[in-house]
């Protein structure tokens, strides 16, 4: 399957909105879609990059002539060696140095404004992703400087108005990543599809000049072609994890998306000397450790995510951010001592960027968690309630869940009270670029039975937010972790049974069984899984609050379907959880691991074997 394949059903569809949405400049040299961006210059949104008739005239143009470098060859080793800063946690000497020529190279602006893009990741501070998104907004006019201004009907670029090309589509690209950080339901995401679909064609067409015969190589055909690799594989990763219904609204601008073949442009990117190699290295542990964990079902490759560490380790050994994946990588595996002592040493590595420890604090409060190590993991999840301006109320529940499963004797010694906690929870609720966190969301939901005078407690509230960051899918690979949770899981169900039937006890009831499934499917007690993910769906009806239940429950037993070998039973029940179900909490994750369950049933189908297609 070509990744860059077009949907010709749609092409009348996409015409008729273009029209609609896009005036025609009167400036054009024939009448072309035009995009009024932002403020900046009118972006053409459906070029052809053409390359001379002459190849000598792109040699020409492209090349230095004389033993002097060009200006940007200069740009490119200052931004290398800024980048190399940067990994040694210098991180106020780099932006000093970048910050002086923002306004005049393009590198250095697109540098600057992805360094400051980085720590709004980081952060989730309103002012950081606000301040990032002008910063790349600039970067884009910038850029905007250096493209050919007329590009539809060109017939030769010089090297640098290539480069300028490239980085004008990766501002677009962080700018709508921005947007997705802000909402994860993809909705804003969406609401930007003009700077999506803009830098998706650019892509697009320097992706097949890339491939041309009549392509010379300039004197930074690696940065260029990075840059191409990175674009053209965050594509491909990015669209192939949304869910069906997202990339049905996205296909109205021919979007498409192949997993394997943006894996490969990514490695590839990677495994090169240039500029982009560092972020395309990030996106795939990012996606490794991460993304195929919190928006899939736990399927990244371990082993490949540590290849791609460490020569980054060896080299930036004290290197906060290496430290960090280091510190991933040794959780995802289970080994939670190991993952301990590596987030340690990174909050010990540099004190200049907390947010790299905050990063920490988030990693080793799971840790604890899975160790069931309720006091640390309180510790951890006070020191970002007080640090951190990501969720205040997702810390608070988080803080409460804890002392939940403690003694009244032993959170005496904490100076809170899981009850005033959990009835703060609310009131810590914040909004992002107008947009509630989902995570936000589901704590309020469970932390409203505390409103009440005599509350009725929630039955595991750590174990049951572990599973909406696919926690037991880490604890599954070690048999003494997952005997442990499954031990708490009886004590909650022991003390349901104790006590009188309430409004609660369902769902309660329906939380603990799913849980448990998870369980014993991770060891091994396949029969025994499946009952209790069927309990789940046979008390639908009944479920008064926690509706999430159930499509997770479908869900969840289609993975063990799928593990024993029965796919066409396994697609069915992802198909009923995705089709039939709707407004519950955490829906978009559930979607996205819905997808993601279906690739893998399908790829199952085809051998289990995706080779890797090419534009």
């Amino acid at each position: 399957m070509s990744f860059w394949r077009r949907n010709k059903k749609n092409d009348t569809k996409k015409n008729t909105i273009e029209k609609e949405e896009e005036p025609d400049s009167p400036a054009s040299p024939i009448k072309s879609p035009i995009i009024e961006s932002d403020g900046l210059d009118p972006v053409i949104t459906d070029f052809r990059l053409q390359l001379p008739d002459n190849k000598d005239d792109l040699k020409d143009s492209g090349s230095s002539t004389s033993s002097e470098k060009s200006d940007l060859s200069v740009a490119l080793e200052d931004c290398m060696a800024v980048l190399d800063l940067f990994l040694r946690n210098d991180f106020e000497e780099a932006l000093s140095r970048l910050r002086s020529r923002t306004k005049d190279s393009m590198y250095h602006a697109l540098t600057y404004a992805t360094i400051l893009e980085m720590q709004a990741m980081m952060t989730f501070d309103p002012e950081d992703i606000l301040a990032a998104g002008n910063t790349m907004k600039d970067a884009q006019a910038v850029c905007q400087r250096y493209r050919k201004k007329s590009s539809f009907n060109s017939k030769s670029f010089t090297e640098e108005e290539l480069h300028a090309e490239v980085c004008y589509a990766e501002c677009l690209l962080q700018r709508a990543a921005l947007t997705f950080l802000q909402d994860e339901n993809m909705i804003s995401f969406i609401k930007g599809g003009i700077k999506v679909r803009n830098s998706y064609q650019i892509y697009k067409e320097l992706h097949t000049v890339l491939k041309s015969s009549g392509y010379v190589h300039g004197d930074n055909h690696g940065h260029f072609e990075g840059g191409v690799k990175l674009g053209v594989g965050a594509f491909n990763l990015m669209l192939s994890l949304l869910p069906t219904r997202t990339l049905r609204l996205l296909e109205f601008v021919g979007f498409s998306g192949n997993k394997e073949f943006g894996l490969e442009q990514l490695q590839e990117g990677s495994a090169e000397q240039t500029f982009r190699s560092f972020l395309c290295n990030m996106l795939l542990l990012c996606y490794h450790t991460f993304m195929s964990f919190i928006l899939g079902t736990g399927e990244g490759d371990v082993e490949d995510a540590e290849k791609l560490l460490q020569p980054y380790l060896k080299r930036y050994p004290k290197g906060s951010i290496f430290l960090f994946f280091a510190g991933r990588i040794e959780e995802i595996k289970g080994n939670l001592d190991a993952a301990i002592k590596r987030f340690e040493e990174c909050c010990e590595a540099q004190q200049e960027w907390k947010q790299f420890h905050h990063m920490c604090y988030w990693e080793l409060m799971w840790c604890f968690t899975y160790k069931r190590h309720w006091k640390m993991a309180y510790f951890y999840a006070d020191l970002l309630s007080k640090e951190n301006a990501w969720s205040k109320a997702t810390y608070a529940y988080m803080k409460a869940a804890y002392l939940s499963m403690l003694s009244r004797e032993e959170c005496q010694t904490f100076g809170e009270s899981e009850v005033a906690l959990f009835r703060q929870v609310p009131g810590l609720k914040q909004k992002i670029a107008g947009k509630s966190l989902p995570t936000e969301k589901f704590a309020i939901r469970k932390a409203r039975r505390y409103n009440v005078e005599n509350p009725i407690p929630l039955p595991a509230p750590p174990l049951e937010m572990m599973y909406i960051w696919n926690g037991y899918t880490v604890i599954g690979k070690h048999r003494d972790l997952t005997e442990g949770m499954l031990k708490t899981l009886d004590e909650a169900q022991q003390k349901l049974e104790q006590h009188p039937r309430t409004e609660f006890s369902i769902d309660d009831q329906c939380v603990v069984s799913l849980l448990k499934g998870l369980c014993l499917k991770h060891l091994g007690h396949q029969e025994e899984a499946e009952h209790y993910f069927t309990l789940v769906l046979c008390n639908e009806t009944q479920i008064k609050f926690d509706h999430y239940l159930v499509p997770n429950a479908l869900l969840e037993h289609g993975l063990l379907c799928l593990e024993q070998g029965r796919r066409e039973e396994a697609i069915k029940l992802l198909e009923m959880a995705k089709q039939n179900y709707k407004n519950y909490s955490m829906e978009s994750r559930t979607h996205f691991r819905i997808q993601a369950a279906l690739h893998k049933a399908r790829a199952t189908e085809q051998n289990g074997e995706n080779s890797p297609s090419s534009p």
